[in-house]
Order: structure tokens, then sequence, then C-alpha cells
């Protein structure tokens, strides 16, 4: 938490709008597009493996992953294996989850600022319609 502007990298898994991209661009931050690096339907697995392997914090609609956010970082191999990746969940429709990211773009840095500084280094931030919910 220095005072200089932290930049991020994101990965947007494939059912996230591209206005969140531009949110995040707009923001000054680095954003990797699913369909730039991984194919059409790929399994969350190699989704969230390829977000660690970019250095990047996943961000993906609440649907989507709504299974592995159950076992994320958990006690079975899977839950290990990604301990450390960050995410950002949209858990609002489309058309709110550009403006709610960029609402939001303070705290997620902040967010992301707070978890380079633990052991178990990783972010986990819900975007809501109308809250916004940061797992420590």
């Amino acid at each position: 938490m220095t005072g200089s502007k932290t930049t991020l990298r994101v990965l947007l898994d494939a059912g996230v709008p591209a206005s969140v991209g531009r949110a995040f661009i707009d923001a000054g931050h680095f954003v990797i597009y699913h369909n730039d690096v991984l194919a059409e339907k790929t399994p969350d697995d190699v989704v969230c493996a390829a977000a660690l392997s970019n250095n990047a914090i996943l961000v993906a609609v609440d649907g989507d992953m709504k299974q592995f956010a159950k076992q994320y970082g958990g006690q079975s191999a899977r839950g290990k294996r990604f301990a450390n990746l960050s995410i950002i969940r949209l858990r609002c429709n489309e058309v709110l989850a550009s403006k709610r990211i960029s609402q939001a773009m303070s705290l997620i840095e902040h967010e992301w600022d707070f978890s380079i500084l633990k052991k178990a280094r990783r972010m986990w931030v819900d975007i809501a319609a109308h809250s916004i919910l940061t797992n420590r």
C-alpha cells in the first residue's frame, strides 16, 4: 500500500461483458479477454489455471463459477491448487456490470493492495446490483 497507483491484471471469463474490460482499461489496468487466450467452453479449472499462470485476477459471472467458488481454497486437492486464485464475481446483470465495476474500482484496488501483503495472497470480491462483499 504505497503511494504509487496499483496496476491490476485481470482475466475476463467467457460470460463477462467486454464493457467490464473497458472499465478496467479506463482505470489504467491490464485486461486479458477470454476469447484472446482460451477456447470457447473451456472448463473452469483451465480458466482458473490460466488466471494464475498470468498473475491475473479472474473476473467471472456469478452463475458461471458458482460451483467452483464453493470449493475455492478448500481442503480438496482442487481447492489447494487454486488457493491463491484471486476472483471478482459479478452477481449483477450485464447492463450494470461495467458501471458496478467502475463504482467499486477503488475498493478492488485497495483489496488487491491488502491481499498482496498477506501470506495467503488472494482476493475475493462479490459485486451485486446493491452490494459489494469482500472475503478476506
